[in-house]
């Protein structure tokens, strides 16, 4: 194991010893590289640059508890991408070719994974870029498929605490039946400018509403949204909400103790109903709402006392990092043990 700090990581990018690599041209997938190269050589009108033909994946492995090293579902980003791939007219990844770039990246990076008690875990950086040189606004008949990683710490250091998340309409995330329904970089492109507006007033995220009738909630942040009320697990449903893998994940343990799921559209007058909120995503699993403010009805909403994490919300937390770091069994099948 490498000699780290793994209790002063935070989330950013920390070098490591390898990263895959595999290229589409004349119509195939080449054979996974490896290579220590962090760099990229591309023309400067390959086409990636210019009409943002690319999208990415989000996901860790983790040590755990008995010493094993879990990735945690590289299959279901992997079809994600393939999806993000056929939205934007890129070469499709196939799904086990995704995977064995990222077990391999994992395995060639093994002291790169944190110790167990750090509570920290190895991030996978999976990215898909359209490499066709051009000036035409068009597909992409040639793309570059990278797969790095990075030791990143845990997101709430101290123990989970709930966030501050604002309602502001001044821009909205996706189009409907446009982008947001894949992980294509456009979308934190342009959330960028409301989310640096939120920080600069002390707010944690942005609670995004539908670009349409602003009445429905879509994403919070870059993350999705679920509200638990009356026994149910409660999350929108929207055709540019991207298709979160860790609230598929928590969408299945929410039956799994008895909660009642439900995806449909949330309407934002529903938020004051809600015991419990919170933004799920890769990065910090969950983050409870402590409370959320709509600037334009300036109605501040508060779940508990807003200090505290719900009793479902940390239930939730503690049963999928019991799975991802060995502590319960993974009767879902949900991770792959790399040796």
């Amino acid at each position: 194991m490498k000699n780290i700090d793994w209790k002063s990581l935070g989330f950013d990018y920390v070098p490591t010893d390898i990263n895959a690599r595999a290229y589409y041209k004349d119509g195939a997938w080449s054979e996974l590289e490896f290579t220590s190269d962090e760099y990229i050589k591309m023309h400067m009108s390959t086409t990636c640059l210019h009409y943002g033909l690319e999208c990415f994946e989000g996901l860790k492995a983790f040590r755990g508890v008995d010493g094993k090293v879990r990735l945690f579902r590289a299959d279901a980003n992997g079809e994600r991408m393939a999806s993000s791939a056929r939205k934007l007219c890129l070469p499709v990844p196939p799904v086990e070719l995704f995977v064995k770039a990222c077990y391999e990246v994992v395995k060639r990076n093994i002291d790169y994974v944190p110790p167990y008690e750090s509570g920290a875990s190895l991030y996978l950086r999976p990215v898909l870029i359209g490499t066709k040189v051009g000036l035409g606004v068009k597909a992409s008949h040639e793309a570059m498929l990278i797969v790095f990683c990075s030791p990143v710490g845990p997101y709430f250091k101290g123990g989970m605490k709930p966030i501050k998340v604002i309602i502001d309409r001044v821009q909205d995330r996706a189009a409907p039946r446009g982008t947001g329904d894949i992980k294509a970089g456009g979308n934190y492109a342009s959330s960028i400018f409301s989310g640096e507006k939120a920080h600069q007033m002390g707010y944690s995220n942005v609670m995004y509403l539908d670009a349409t009738e602003h009445k429905y909630i879509e994403e919070c942040g870059a993350a999705n949204f679920f509200g638990i009320k009356d026994g149910k697990y409660i999350t929108p449903k929207s055709p540019s909400i991207l298709p979160s893998i860790t609230n598929k994940s928590l969408r299945t343990l929410a039956e799994d103790i008895g909660l009642v799921v439900e995806e449909r559209p949330v309407p934002v007058e529903e938020l004051a109903s809600f015991e419990e909120a919170g933004a799920c995503g890769t990065a910090a699993v969950i983050s409870p709402i402590g409370y959320v403010f709509d600037i334009d009805t300036e109605e501040k909403i508060t779940y508990g006392d807003g200090e505290q994490v719900g009793p479902v919300c940390q239930a939730l937390y503690n049963r999928l990092q019991d799975i991802q770091y060995g502590r319960a069994e993974d009767k879902f099948n949900w991770t792959v043990v790399v040796e």
